[in-house]
This record gives structure tokens, C-alpha cells and sequence, in this order.
């Protein structure tokens, strides 16, 4: 029945199921999400249950003019949008989308992107209000990268084309005009994954730059992996079951997008379920947004929680009862607050004042 499985594959769900004690309440709906979510919700996952061809699905998700609250800067009034081509490491092209503040400061902080939409849909419009509220400050360049997608292009090519792109963004530093010393990664959902594992890589190859990092409702594990994890007895990984048929993004579309990914047969590895290491020392400073109402919701308490015990500086906020993707209804207090954390996160970094989280 189109791309939306009946059955959950790799978790089980028992029949005297209950929440668990630290992180169940965060599921009880948040009262202004629910007079205006569940009928967008309803209609959004019909989509998923017809019969098309991958091309025709993918282009559900793309919308090259989103939407955007009020407030957010404005191009050709606030910023400037430039979008141009670079090259990757097997030679291929893949598309940056540059966001300018017209009174962008000389060697401004580079904030790189990294999209949502599970690996497999979406492009940089989907964070496209973060992008330009982001851009709004004077000291940051905004660049999001266009990664190619699964099932096509499977891991680690978004990993690969991650990051290539940001080597190509400290090489061009003069170009885009920003310090390639003082860079913020970050992303949503699979961009949350990518940042997290860009920041890995970039640690172990001795890529130099990121001075911190933004990880917005991330997918950090793979659930047929949760046993796997690092001292898993310590975590509280029950959203995925608690949450299961929760709006916007449920249990079993992740299990979609995690085939698409990683296919059926998934390996353990940390550069796509970071949760998994266990060396998380070194990394850069980090914050970790998480919705309660989402299947993602424990991994992503999880490897804040992980973040924190290597010694990472790391703050966490979870938002009650709304689901994945909350802030695409940016009249909720949730949504207000969370794009009011992100903006200050990043000035604050791009200040260089990193010791105050």
C-alpha cells in the first residue's frame, strides 16, 4: 500500500506496553498543536498510501517557495539567495544555496546545513525558515548543501556529499566571504544525523573549523540497532514504540527512510547511527532540540545525554507534546521558542562565546 508499511519491522510491540518513567509525558499533546495539527497530519499521510513511482513520491516533498512566518528576513530585502554548483569526490555536481545577510560583517562564521526529509526526499526548502532566520544575523554566512538522496545514491553518499561540500566552503572561504575556522554545522532530522556524523568525521580526519553544532529532532540510531547501543541500559529508548503513530513522521515511515538509507541488511556503524560510538570526546559544542511527541524523541535525548557523558558541552531542550517537525506550524509557543534557541545558539557561537550553553 504505497510507501507506507503496515507492520513495524524492527522494533516489537508488546501488548502491555507502558511509557517509560522519565520521557513518557512528553507524548501528552500540547493543547495548541492539537487544534491545528492531526487534520494536516491526516492529509499529509494519505500521499504515502498510493501506488507511484519513487520520482512522482519524491516530488511530493519539494516546494521551491515554502511557506515562511511573517518575521523571517525577506530576499531581495534582508538577504540574497545565490545558488551555485561544486564539485564532490567522485566528480559528480551537487547544488549550494547561499543565504546573505546585505549587511553580512567581513569573515562572518559559516553556518553549514544539512536538509531533512530522511535521506531520501525534500531539498533545501524544507528548513528553509531556519535558513533565513539564521541569515538574519549580521556575523553568519548560511550555506545549505543539496546531498544526493537514497534509495538512489544509499550511505554514505549524503555523508560524502556533506562533506565535500564543506571542504569546498573553507577552500572558497574568501569567495563566500566567511572565516573557515569558525563554522556551526547543523540539520533536521536527517540533516540532525548528518551534522552529528560530519562532526565525527571531521574529528577523526583532522577537519578543522566546526566550532559547534546544531541537531534538530536527529535520527542518531538505527532502531533494529538500539541494543546495540553503548551502555544501552543507561537510555530510555521507547519513543519509537510510545510514539509509533504519531503526526508528521510516524514509526513506520522511518523504517522507510532507514531501508532507503542502509538497506535491510544495516551494519553497524557510527557514521550512520552515531549513537552507536563510544568516542564522542572532542566533538564540538552542541545543542540538541527533540520533540515529545516524535518516534525520534529518546535517541535524541539519548545522544544528548552521550554527548554530555564523553564531556561535550551540550544542552538540551524538549518540546511537550508536539510531533516531528513542529515548528512547520510557527504560530506555537513551541515553534516560536525553538527558532528563538536555534538564532541564539548560533550568534552566540558565531561570537566565539562558546563556554556560555
Amino acid at each position: 500500500m504505497g510507501y507506507l508499511r503496515s507492520k513495524l519491522e524492527y522494533v516489537s510491540v508488546p501488548s502491555n506496553f507502558k511509557p517509560g518513567p522519565k520521557h513518557g509525558h512528553y507524548s501528552d499533546m500540547d493543547a495548541e498543536y492539537a487544534k491545528v495539527g492531526p487534520p494536516l497530519a491526516k492529509m499529509m499521510l494519505e500521499g504515502w498510501t498510493k501506488d507511484m513511482p519513487m520520482e512522482q513520491f519524491k516530488a511530493m516533498f519539494l516546494n521551491e517557495d515554502p511557506p515562511v512566518p511573517e518575521d523571517c528576513p525577506q530576499p531581495g530585502k534582508d538577504i540574497s539567495l545565490e545558488r551555485l554548483k561544486v564539485p564532490m569526490r567522485d566528480g559528480a555536481e551537487r547544488e549550494l544555496k547561499i543565504y546573505k545577510n546585505f549587511k553580512a560583517q567581513k569573515n562572518a562564521a559559516l553556518v553549514y546545513k544539512m536538509h531533512g526529509g530522511g535521506w531520501t526526499v525534500g531539498s533545501h526548502e524544507i528548513d528553509e525558515a531556519e535558513n533565513r532566520y539564521i541569515a538574519g544575523l549580521t556575523n553568519v554566512v548560511v550555506v545549505s548543501i543539496d546531498y544526493r538522496m537514497a534509495p538512489e545514491f544509499p550511505f554514505p553518499y549524503a555523508l560524502h556529499d556533506s562533506v565535500d561540500g564543506l571542504l569546498w566552503c573553507k577552500a572558497h572561504a574568501s569567495k563566500l566571504g566567511i572565516n573557515p575556522e569558525r563554522i556551526i554545522v547543523g540539520g533536521c532530522s536527517a540533516g540532525g544525523n548528518l551534522s552529528a556524523a560530519l562532526s565525527i568525521v571531521a574529528r577523526n580526519d583532522g577537519i578543522t573549523g566546526i566550532v559547534a553544532q546544531h541537531l534538530s529532532i536527529p535520527v542518531t540510531c538505527h532502531p533494529a540497532l538500539f541494543d546495540k547501543v553503548p551502555d544501552a541500559e543507561k537510555y530510555e529508548l521507547l519513543s519509537y514504540i510510545q510514539n509509533k503513530d504519531a503526526d508528521l513522521v510516524n514509526a513506520a515511515q522511518m523504517e522507510f527512510f532507514w531501508d532507503c538509507y542502509t538497506g535491510k541488511d544495516t551494519k553497524l556503524d557510527v557514521l550512520h547511527s552515531p549513537l552507536l560510538s563510544r568516542n564522542l570526546s572532542g566533538l564540538p559544542p552542541a545543542m540538541v532540540q527533540v520533540a515529545g511527541l516524535d518516534p525520534l524523541r529518546d535517541e535524541g535525548i539519548a545522544y544528548a545525554e552521550a554527548l554530555k557523558a564523553h564531556g561535550v558541552p551540550t544542552t538540551l531542550h524538549v518540546y511537550k507534546g508536539v510531533p516531528h517537525g513542529f515548528y512547520g506550524f510557527p504560530t506555537l509557543d513551541a515553534s516560536k521558542q525553538y527558532f528563538s534557541r536555534l538564532v541564539e545558539f548560533v550568534e552566540r557561537h558565531a561570537k566565539g562565546l562558546s563556554s556560555k550553553l
